[in-house]
Parts: structure tokens; sequence; C-alpha cells
């Protein structure tokens, strides 16, 4: 019997709902996260979150907002240290991964034995039949959120993103816009946490995002096609989910990844070059 004849309709669309909006959020912030070569970025705001939510779980504190915490802290700390060390953020960004993984991991330790089974794991993994409708609410209000801001600076956005001292020396203010690309990607990792979970929600930030952009070189288009990719891979990572069985963080992730190798061979980029 499939699991869409079992599932209620209202749960039914809950899911379709947070799984679109989660692969296009995510995708829309990996556009800028790709083209600035920060992908570590994923890496360092995905485990501040799942150590977040871990020491929320270990003192019984709502999760989702200690996960939030711990992933806007980072973002706030990694803009600043990066100016301040002239060091470059990929450095900063492997320091900081390894520090917040360690206190992932340490975080686990002194979680309750009857939470670990279940709601520890759904942070690692992704539990996207324990979404709601705030979590709903939350990915949409997001969602439209970095669309108004991304439609109303995209030319602040454009030139940050393919030359910042150029920027900077048209008189562009790229501090503040630089500062909110990592702002907002703190936030939408801990907000989709738990559809694809701490330790994989990297790839549905990057791997939409890079398909995206072995196609196209304008930027309007990539913004385009990004979330579209990033919707494809996420419902179809969820069917495989369902379908194998499989934790749905770890299908997306997959099937993301597996779109990405199709579109590197099918890239008129490569054929170009």
């Amino acid at each position: 019997m499939s699991i869409f004849t079992i599932l209620p309709l209202k749960t039914l669309i809950i899911i379709l709902s947070g799984t679109c909006l989660a692969g296009v959020v995510c995708s829309l912030i990996g556009t800028f996260i790709v083209r600035m070569k920060l992908t570590s970025l994923g890496f360092c705001m995905s485990h501040a979150a799942f150590a977040g939510s871990a020491l929320g779980l270990a003192l019984d504190l709502p999760p989702l907002w200690i996960a939030l915490a711990f992933s806007i802290l980072v973002a706030f700390i990694l803009g600043p240290l990066t100016d301040q060390s002239r060091l470059q953020p990929e450095i900063i960004l492997g320091i900081l991964f390894s520090l917040t993984m360690a206190l992932g991991l340490t975080f686990l330790n002194f979680i309750p034995d009857s939470a670990m089974s279940t709601t520890a794991m759904s942070i690692l993994w992704g539990s996207i039949l324990g979404i709601s409708y705030l979590d709903i609410l939350r990915l949409a209000i997001l969602t439209f959120s970095i669309i108004i801001l991304v439609t109303l600076f995209f030319k602040e956005f454009h030139a940050i993103m393919f030359d910042r001292k150029m920027a900077e020396a048209s008189g562009i203010p790229t501090k503040p816009f630089y500062y909110l690309i990592l702002f907002l990607t703190g936030i939408t990792v801990a907000v989709s946490l738990k559809l694809v979970g701490g330790l994989l929600i990297f790839a549905l930030i990057v791997n939409p995002a890079s398909a995206a952009y072995q196609f196209f070189y304008d930027f309007k288009k990539i913004l385009l096609f990004s979330p579209l990719f990033g919707i494809l891979f996420s419902l179809t990572g969820l069917l495989l989910s369902f379908f194998l069985d499989f934790p749905v963080g770890s299908s997306i992730a997959i099937v993301s990844s597996v779109g990405f190798g199709i579109a590197v061979v099918l890239s008129p980029k490569k054929r170009k070059g």
C-alpha cells in the first residue's frame, strides 16, 4: 500500500509544502554561497544548527530556537572575524566547522536516552513526518523575505558576488550585504533542519545551485532555475525515502548529488570549454 494512501490529506499537503519550500529557500541561499565560493559555509552552518539542537535537547529547551541562536552566532562571528583577521573565509569556516562539530557530538552525550532514539535522530537525519503548520509558516515567511530582499537589492548582491572589491570601489557598502547573506544562511539552515537534518542540509543548499550554474551564465536565470532544481531534487528525494524507507535527508542528498552529476554531463559550458 502506498504511503500516499495511508497519510491523511492534510498531513500530505504539509509534507509536500514543506519539501518544496525548503527546496526553494535552501537553493536560493545556495546561489550566493556557490558564487562567492563559500561552500564550506553550508557545512559550518549545518553543524552549528546541529550543535544548537543537541544542546537544546540536553537542556530540555526548544531545539529550533537554540539551533537558530547557534547559526546566527556563527554568522555574526564569521563576518567580522574574516575582516579583522584578514584571513580567507574558508579558513575561518574550517575552524568554526571543527568547533561546532565537536560541540554537537559533545552535547549529544548529555541528551537523555529517551530522547536520543527519536528527536536526536531527527536532528541528524531529518523527520519530515514531524513537520507542522508552524514550520511551513516559518519556511514561507523566510522564502518570501529572501525573494523580496533579492528583488530590492539585486544590483548590490550581484556586484558583491562577482567582485567585492570592485563593488566597494563603486561605492556599494559591501559589509552589510555580505553579513546579511551569512545571517540569512544561518536562519535558512536552522528553519530547514527538521526536513533534511543537520548533517546533510548543506547538500540541499549547494547541489541545486551548483546544477543551475552548469547551464546558465545569466544570474537572473540562475536565481530562477536554482529553486526549480531545489524543488525537483527535494520532491524526488522525498519519494525515494517513502518507497525505500530511507531517511529523508539522506535521500535528498543522494538525489541532489546525482542531479548535479547529470547537470555536469549535460552542461553546455563543458562543451564550450
